[in-house]
């Protein structure tokens, strides 16, 4: 059986790969022909004697083997919610992707690591009420790409947007 391509979903810091989140974009992408992935960074996450956010460089290197290995049977779509959409962003400037896909993305984790992106087509689904980072820095972000941007009254989990950030990824997956 062929598909239309593979994504990889990145859950977010301290979650999981069984997230609500990622499990509803895994299911939407399958529905369209799509395979997906969830990498497990929990335990990545706990090494907080490496960094507050657990080990970010361990968790680039996870993500970019498997999106290498992903990326040579077709087209790849990344995404990620909050530090897995930043990491998404990250890997996607190290190997040819087709889309990607970001909720509540962290448009700089620190001065020194703004969130960078490929320039692919995007979409990006945030809180108006994110706690963590402000839309109107997300908006600015998304805007200078030109890519989607869902704003839903919600905060940083997205917790009450979960269907509606999966109609978007299926837009976009669609789109490509």
């Amino acid at each position: 059986m062929s598909t239309r391509g593979h994504c990889i979903l990145s859950h977010g810091f301290e979650s999981g790969p069984d997230a609500t989140k990622v499990t509803a974009l895994a299911l939407a992408a399958e529905r369209l022909g799509w395979t997906a992935e969830r990498p497990d960074y929990t335990d990545l996450d706990a090494k907080r004697e490496v960094s507050p956010l657990g080990d970010v460089a361990a968790r680039i290197e996870r993500l970019q083997r498997q999106a290498m290995a992903a990326a040579a049977r077709g087209p790849l779509v990344l995404a990620g919610s909050s530090l897995g959409a930043w990491t998404a962003g990250h890997v996607s400037l190290q190997l040819p992707v087709a889309g990607l896909f970001l909720m509540a993305p962290p448009v700089r984790l620190d001065a020194a690591h703004p969130l960078q992106a490929a320039e692919v087509p995007l979409s990006v689904v945030h809180g108006w009420g994110d706690e963590l980072i402000p839309a109107s820095d997300v908006i600015g972000w998304t805007c200078a790409r030109r890519g989607r941007l869902l704003l839903v009254d919600d905060d940083h989990r997205l917790s009450a947007n979960v269907d509606a950030a999966a109609e978007a990824f299926a837009a976009l997956l669609r789109s490509l």
